[in-house]
């Protein structure tokens, strides 16, 4: 299944390794080396103009880099929005 991320971008729900709150998590140190990090590798993808609010880290194989996607979608909207694909795949 996929999980649209806004605009124009969609990415498959088992590529998801998680969905985290842009203004809580990067209260961390580490949360920011990393982001900082795949900033500097490319692997950030912004796919709004407007305020983040969430960003989702995805993995498309063991030998494809990781990509990190910003988003105006709340964590919470995405969360659901994966739950509401899960509870479909079971009926």
């Amino acid at each position: 299944m996929y999980l649209h991320l806004g605009s124009e971008s969609v990415v498959r729900t088992d590529e998801i390794i998680g969905i985290f709150d842009l203004e809580n998590s990067t209260i961390a140190k580490s949360t920011k080396n990393y982001l900082a990090k795949a900033q500097k590798m490319g692997w950030v993808v912004n796919v709004t103009d407007d305020i983040p609010k969430s960003f989702v880290i995805c993995q498309a194989g063991e030998h494809h880099p990781p990509r990190v996607y910003i988003t105006q979608i709340s964590s919470q909207t995405l969360k659901k929005r994966c739950s509401f694909i899960d509870d479909i795949s079971n009926v």
